[in-house]
């Protein structure tokens, strides 16, 4: 197996580890040594061109979302019985015999790139967008690029809450609570939305691709699993609407309408960075010129959740228009775990 493929899974179990998932962590290690070399999956993986590693096509994510899969539609209970909660140290005669068994379909699983559609981001989205919607005065409409299944779409129904902050839906039946640290005033009570809609390359049915949406959720994870099996049963009796495209072609269009009455909310989480660079300047440009038209009575917020230059977790930005306002509002973990709020 090439050098990067093997770095690519080191690489993946040291991020498993800071994330709280030991089970992952011996996962990732165990993976690239027992993968036995005459199958289709380890060609596949051993000959895969470009950015093999989390920042780039996530092989060693894929894998693990194609086993865990196999554990939630029960075609391995070898398997099963190794996995959390049951086990907290993947047992490597288990994980070889399955990676033969089932060679051709991991083989072919591994074509798809992660969809994790993480609910717990929905916490940042809840307090960016009451903000957005307290300095508007105006009910929004939501733009989502990279949706996925559109679970986050559906962030008005859904409430956080932390200490003195209870911001969403008070009858939600998916409450958020992340590790809440710095400021407290913000927004409070429901946050109006008047229409949502999203775009992904590759949109998923909350119905039809609900296990392969949980299957990418880390197996020794358990409240990211509760979470999603929530998220996906509140999707299913209010669907959301996700259209299949290009983000930089999809968000043209969109911005082209004017929303009078309402704040036009672009918002995104932990999507960006794999956009083409062609589509990201594209954006850039189209948020651009629409800020430039946006008005008092059409006002504009680009809301995004994303890694950056500090290692560890992502940003979370706000710009408004009219005006242009930029604003870093919090630090939060990769799956909306831990928010820092920094701004009033």
């Amino acid at each position: 197996m090439q050098n990067a493929l093997k770095q690519a899974f080191l690489v993946q179990a040291r991020a498993c580890d800071d994330l709280g998932s030991p089970f992952m962590g011996h996962l990732m290690r165990a993976l690239p040594e027992i993968l036995p070399a005459d199958t289709q999956l380890f060609r596949r993986l051993d000959e895969w061109p470009g950015d093999i590693g989390p920042s780039g096509a996530s092989l060693p994510l894929r894998l693990a979302g194609g086993l865990h899969y196999l554990v939630l539609t029960g075609q391995d209970p070898g398997l099963a019985a190794c996995y959390p909660p049951q086990e907290a140290v993947p047992d490597r005669a288990a994980l070889a015999g399955a990676l033969r068994r089932h060679d051709a379909f991991l083989a072919e699983w591994v074509h798809h790139a992660p969809q994790t559609n993480e609910v717990g981001r929905s916490a940042v989205l809840l307090a960016g967008a009451a903000v957005a919607a307290d300095w508007s005065v105006r009910p929004l409409v939501v733009s989502e690029l990279g949706a996925s299944a559109g679970l986050n779409l559906n962030f008005p129904l859904y409430r956080l809450e932390s200490d003195a902050i209870s911001i969403g839906n008070p009858q939600a039946a998916l409450v958020l609570k992340p590790d809440w640290r710095g400021h407290r005033t913000l927004p409070t009570g429901p946050v109006p939305v008047a229409e949502s809609r999203g775009v992904d390359l590759n949109p998923l049915s909350p119905v039809a691709d609900g296990l392969r949406l949980l299957s990418y959720v880390w197996p020794d994870q358990g409240d990211r699993l509760t979470r999603m099996r929530a998220a996906l049963a509140l999707a299913a009796a209010h669907p959301v609407a996700v259209d299949r495209g290009e983000a930089a072609d999809w968000l043209e269009a969109r911005l082209a309408g004017a929303q009078p009455g309402h704040c036009h909310l672009v918002c995104h989480t932990i999507a960006f960075q794999y956009f083409p660079a062609d589509s990201k300047a594209r954006i850039e440009r189209a948020m651009t010129l629409a800020g430039r038209r946006a008005t008092r009575a059409t006002p504009l917020a680009w809301l995004a959740m994303e890694a950056d230059d500090i290692p560890g977790s992502a940003g979370v930005t706000l710009r408004l228009w009219p005006g242009d306002l930029r604003i870093p509002l919090a630090r939060a973990g990769y799956h909306g775990q831990w928010i820092d709020w920094q701004r009033m």
